[in-house]
């Protein structure tokens, strides 16, 4: 765990006036885009937008790191170099999207729990060698009736721990995202009350796996109301 690294990167990625670029879309997601287009989604066409995007003149200012999809981290430009050695001779830190989505939570009413620690370490380190500098990892927590259960939000905000721990062993910042969805139909002090049980829960499960607070990235939702309860709505 290089700590000064870490520091370095943490303190870049919250550059004032700078932002991140979520340029992780999955080879499915990428398919359903170009299909509205009338394009075909090959690995080869998929490079080229990756390439275009990350060759906008000017895109430094406004960057600080971009999200990488792990077949755009290992794709090259059209200088030869990779995704991330190109992004990272224009100031941008390249990042990786490293959970691999969503599961249904035993005995719960459909809520989920993110996937992806399996190997990670093994990953993390090819990561790190492919210039990698900083992760990103989702959960989804969901407003409803009864829900969001204490076993959902133990067992995201644990897998969320165990993800930024790994990423720190392997000098790579974690982005964290709790993310509570705006779905439902709930007032803002329901979703007030939803994100801090969350954000208890997940800094808890930070605490008890040793993660250094000062070399994490919180990506936050929005507390607001929704459906009926929303602003303009009667009911």
């Amino acid at each position: 765990m290089d700590k000064q690294l870490l520091s370095k990167t943490a303190a870049a990625m919250v550059a004032k006036g700078k932002g991140i670029l979520a340029a992780d879309e999955s080879s499915g997601t990428c398919e359903k885009r170009f299909k509205s287009v009338g394009v075909e989604s090959t690995e080869e066409n998929r490079r080229a937008y990756r390439g275009m995007l990350f060759g906008t003149p000017g895109i430094e200012q406004q960057l600080s790191g971009v999200i990488l999809f792990d077949e755009t981290a290992r794709q090259k430009a059209s200088d030869g170099s990779t995704f991330p050695q190109y992004l990272a001779k224009k100031g941008i830190i390249p990042g990786i999207k490293v959970d691999k989505g969503v599961t249904d939570i035993p005995f719960t009413a459909g809520e989920k729990v993110t996937e992806g620690l399996d190997g990670l370490q093994k990953r993390m380190k090819e990561y790190f060698d492919l210039g990698c500098r900083f992760a990103k990892w989702r959960a989804v927590i969901t407003i409803g009736d009864g829900i969001p259960t204490h076993t959902c939000l133990y067992a995201n905000a644990h897998a969320l721990a165990r993800y930024a721990a790994i990423c720190q062993e392997a000098s790579i910042v974690p982005m964290i995202e709790p993310e509570v969805l705006l779905d439902g139909n709930h007032t803002v002090e329901r979703s007030e009350e939803v994100h801090e049980a969350t954000l208890r829960a997940t800094y808890a499960a930070m605490a008890a796996y040793n993660v250094s607070l000062e070399h994490l990235i919180l990506k936050t939702s929005m507390v607001v109301s929704q459906g009926e309860c929303a602003p303009g709505r009667s009911g």
